[in-house]
C-alpha cells in the first residue's frame, strides 16, 4: 500500500485542534541544543534495493563482538546463549503475547512471570522480586524513589562505584520527580556510613562496583537500618550472583539489577531487562507487577496479577511508578536461560568467568607500565596504563583487539581516570584472545 503524507489543510486542521499555530510550535519544550537546525544529512529518495545496500555497506564497517577477541564489559557483558532460548522465545505464543492485562487469558504468559520472578528472589536473597522493568539503569532509579517513599525522606547518597548511566539516570529522575541527590566521586575513598544523616532515605552501592571491586556491604546495611534509611544494592553482571554473597545475605532493602548476562545477547545495548527485589515489608511500595499464584472454583492451580496498582494507568500522581510494562520477551529469555543452566550450572559458569578474569589478569600485569587497581573481582577488573586508555584502545582495534572500556569516556575531563581500562573476560574468553590482548599491549606501550 502506497504511502500518501498529509496535505497542507491536514496539517493545519490538527495544529488548531491542539491550539498552536505551527509545528515547531509542538516542540518549544525541547531544548534547543537538542533540535536539528537542518534536514539529516541523508539520501532523498532510494529505492528498496538501493537502501539494503546502502546499509550493508554501513554495517560492513562494524566489528561484532564475536569476530575479534573482546574485552568489553562496564554494564553489557558477551556471554553464550544456547540455541534453545532463541529458539523458544520466537514461538508465536510468546513472541506476540505482551503485558496481560486480562489475566484469565494470558495463563501462560502469567506462569513464566512467575518463574522469572522466582529466579530473580533466589538469585538475589530476596523475599519478593516484580515481573520485570525496562533495565537496570531505571530500576535503580525506581528503587531511589521507592526508598523516598517509604521513609519519606528525600536525600540519596550514590557510591561512586556506582555505575555512571544509573548514576545519569537518577539524577534526571531527581531533576523531574524533586529528590537530592548526594554522588561520590569515582575511587574516591568514600566511607559512606558517614554520610548518612536523618535527610538520607537510602545508599546505593553496585556489587561487583563499575571497576569490578567485590564488595561486604552487611556493615553499611547496619548503618542505614540504625540511621532509618535503606540499602540499595545494584548488580549490572547478575552472573556474579553464582559466585558472590547475594545482597539480600548483605542486608540489602532493595536489589536493582541489569538481567541481561543470562539470555540476552548485547544487542547494540538494548533492549535489555532490568530486575528488581525487595523485602515482603516493602512489598507495597515495589514499582511494576507481581504475578501470584492461586487456584480457581475448581481447585486448579493458575496464576493472576496479585499487585499491579491501578493508578499506574490512569493516576500518575498517586503512581509507585509510571513505567506501565515491562521486559516481557527479555525476562522470557532471562527465565529460560536460567532453567537450561539449573543452580549447579550457574556456578560452574560463574566460575569460569572468574577464572578467565583471575589468568588474564595476572597476564596483563607483567606487562611493563600496568598496574592492577583491585584484586578481589568477579569477570571484569580496573588497569592503570602509563598512557591515556583511550588511546591505548584505539591502537589496540586498528590490531583488530576490542580491549575493554577506557574509564573516560563515562567520565569525560577527569584526569583521574584518565589512565583507566575496564577488562573484562567470560566464558568466551579464549587463550589465544588473551595473548593477543597481551601482546598487543605489550607493542602499543613500548
Amino acid at each position: 500500500m502506497r504511502y500518501l503524507p498529509l496535505t497542507a489543510p491536514d496539517r493545519a486542521e490538527m495544529l488548531a485542534a491542539v491550539g498552536v499555530d505551527s509545528i515547531d510550535a509542538l516542540f518549544a519544550d525541547v531544548p534547543a541544543a537538542a533540535r536539528l537546525s537542518g534536514p539529516v544529512d541523508l539520501p532523498r529518495a532510494m529505492g528498496e534495493i538501493e537502501v539494503e545496500r546502502s546499509l550493508s555497506r554501513m554495517a560492513a564497517r562494524n566489528v561484532a563482538a564475536g569476530s575479534v577477541p573482546f574485552f568489553i564489559g562496564g554494564g553489557v557483558y558477551r556471554h553464550h546463549i544456547p540455541a534453545a532460548v532463541d529458539h523458544l522465545i520466537q514461538r508465536g505464543e510468546f513472541l506476540t503475547s505482551y503485558t496481560p492485562y486480562q489475566p484469565e487469558i494470558s495463563q501462560g504468559t502469567l506462569q513464566y512471570l512467575f518463574e522469572f520472578q522466582t529466579q530473580v528472589a533466589l538469585l538475589t536473597g530476596m523475599d519478593v522480586a516484580n515481573a520485570s522493568l525496562y533495565d537496570g539503569a531505571t530500576a535503580c532509579a525506581e528503587a531511589v524513589m521507592m526508598a523516598n517513599r517509604v521513609t519519606s525522606r528525600r536525600r540519596a547518597v550514590l557510591s561512586g562505584g556506582l555505575h555512571p548511566h544509573y548514576r545519569q539516570v537518577c539524577a534526571t529522575y531527581a531533576r523531574f520527580v524533586g529528590f537530592e541527590l548526594s554522588a561520590q566521586d569515582p575511587r574516591g575513598g568514600e566511607k559512606l556510613a558517614r554520610l548518612i544523616d536523618p535527610s538520607t532515605s537510602c545508599v546505593v552501592v553496585q556489587n561487583p562496583d563499575f571497576f569490578g571491586e567485590v564488595r561486604d556491604y552487611a556493615e553499611l546495611a547496619r548503618a542505614c537500618h540504625d540511621a532509618g534509611a535503606l540499602l540499595i544494592v545494584v548488580v549490572t553482571e547478575i552472573l556474579s550472583l553464582g559466585a558472590v554473597r547475594p545482597p539480600g545475605a548483605m542486608g540489602a532493602d532493595i536489589v536493582a539489577s541489569e538481567g541481561q548476562s543470562l539470555g540476552n545477547a548485547l544487542n547494540f545495548g538494548g533492549p535489555h531487562v532490568g530486575l528488581f527485589a525487595t523485602r515482603d515489608t516493602l512489598v507495597r511500595q515495589m514499582p511494576g507487577r507481581l504475578v501470584g499464584q492461586t487456584v480457581d472454583a475448581d481447585g486448579r492451580r493458575g496464576w493472576v496479577l496479585t499487585l499491579s496498582t491501578r493508578e499506574q494507568h490512569i493516576r500518575r500522581e498517586r503512581a509507585t511508578s509510571n513505567i506501565c510494562t515491562n521486559a516481557g520477551l527479555c525476562a522470557l529469555a532471562f527465565t529460560i536461560h536460567l532453567a537450561l543452566l539449573g543452580e549447579t550450572g550457574l556456578t560452574q559458569l560463574a566460575r569460569l568467568n572468574h577464572a578467565a578474569a583471575v589468568t588474564l589478569s595476572e597476564r596483563l600485569e607483567l606487562v611493563p607500565g600496568v598496574r592492577l587497581l583491585n584484586r578481589t573481582f568477579f569477570n571484569e577488573f580496573a588497569m592503570r596504563l602509563p598512557r591515556p586508555a583511550a588511546e591505548v584502545v584505539e591502537a589496540l582495534a586498528v590490531r583488530g583487539v576490542l580491549a575493554g572500556v577506557p574509564v573516560s569516556r563515562f567520565y569525560p575531563g577527569n584526569a583521574a581516570v584518565a589512565d583507566l581500562l575496564l577488562v573484562a573476560a567470560t566464558e568466551m574468553t579464549t587463550a589465544e584472545d588473551m595473548d593477543r590482548l597481551e601482546r598487543g599491549l605489550r607493542e602499543v606501550l613500548s
